[in-house]
């Protein structure tokens, strides 16, 4: 996947989430496809998807957990696959960069 998004709209208010934990800005590509740029602190978060997401990490550390299945640790880049109503666990030892790819 490209480092670089071109022509694209920004929403300037952030999406803030638990307590600041999380926090992103929603995208708009030229062809309407929407994405969520943003960052995890360390914590352990929770999140429950409606749409199937594609989850790529650009640095950090931690481990997750997709619909209960198995931990999986990662460093640095990562990306893994959350199904349609699906949810993910998230824990991070050291900030997370993130790319949000939506369904």
């Amino acid at each position: 996947m490209s480092d670089v998004f071109n022509n694209v709209s920004v929403n300037k208010t952030a999406n803030v989430y638990f307590d600041g934990k999380c926090v992103s800005h929603t995208i708009t590509l030229a062809d309407g496809t929407r994405k969520s740029v943003g960052v995890i602190l360390p914590s352990t978060l929770t999140f429950n998807v409606g749409v199937p997401e594609i989850m790529e990490l650009l640095a950090g550390k931690g481990r997750v957990q997709v619909s209960g299945g198995e931990w999986q640790n990662f460093e640095g880049v990562f990306t893994f696959n959350v199904p349609e109503n699906g949810s993910f666990i998230i824990e991070v030892s050291d900030t997370v960069h993130y790319v949000c790819h939506f369904g």
